[in-house]
């Protein structure tokens, strides 16, 4: 990665690389470290400023000529639930998530192997290790979590630990104002449960219940199917030149 300082020396910029979201496009990004005491409170800021967290860097797209990614939060008061997002809960009823410290495991990494494998073999992500998982999820000077569904067991009505089978995972930011999904994964031959819309509406949920008023759900790029899932949770602001909207 190449680094240039721009007009603020603790920001840097990537040198050009192709875009993964729009065929023939270079895209760029802006980067700062989120480290020491005040991390958390930079990344709330920058956040709610457009930028992703991966690490301990934060990053927005800063591409010459293109505006296409754009920073979407759902409002969690106001949500709009719908007959298939019920469906879609009905389905999952035999699931439990649990959240848990910012502790990488085998069996979320291999449920990341098989879930990349299946869905992005050709991304920038294809490549990762189980070192690199292990940072990707401990590596944070932020309030985070990880989140875990997992099939519900014997004994988890008793205890609501649901020891059963792991099938989708969520690496989550604890923000002043809503939770911020960095990365989620799930079992892909389990299509009929739609985990990935799961995931989604129980951060929705969970918000709900901290008093938080938004989910931040990253870039809604406009031309990218892959990322037309975004618009199904309204209502929902977006990022633009004024501010949130």
């Amino acid at each position: 990665m190449t680094r240039q300082y721009i007009d603020n020396p603790q920001f840097y910029l990537t040198a050009p690389s192709p875009c993964p979201y729009l065929r023939g496009r270079q895209e760029r990004k802006v980067f700062t470290h989120l480290v020491g005491a005040r991390a958390s409170t930079l990344n709330d800021i920058l956040t709610q400023g457009g930028f992703r967290r991966s690490q301990n860097i934060a990053y927005r797209p800063a591409c010459e000529g293109c505006r296409a990614c754009v920073s979407v939060r759902v409002d969690t008061e106001h949500f709009e639930d719908s007959r298939s997002f019920r469906r879609i809960r009905n389905r999952n009823a035999d699931l439990i998530g649990r959240e848990g410290a910012a502790k990488p495991s085998s069996e979320q990494y291999s449920l990341f192997r098989s879930y990349l494998d299946a869905r992005h073999a050709d991304g920038g992500m294809a490549d990762m290790t189980v070192l690199d998982y292990a940072m990707m999820v401990e590596d944070t000077h932020v309030d985070t979590m990880v989140i875990e569904y997992r099939l519900r067991g014997p004994d988890s009505g008793i205890t609501e630990a649901g020891d059963g089978a792991l099938v989708a995972t969520a690496l989550t930011d604890i923000l002043s104002d809503g939770l911020s999904m960095v990365y989620s994964f799930f079992d892909t031959e389990m299509p009929d449960r739609s985990l990935g819309t799961l995931m989604i509406l129980d951060h929705i949920a969970r918000a709900r219940a901290r008093g938080l008023p938004y989910v931040y759900l990253g870039y809604w790029v406009d031309g990218s199917p892959k990322m037309d899932y975004k618009t199904r949770f309204q209502p929902q602001e977006k990022l633009g030149p004024h501010g949130w909207e």
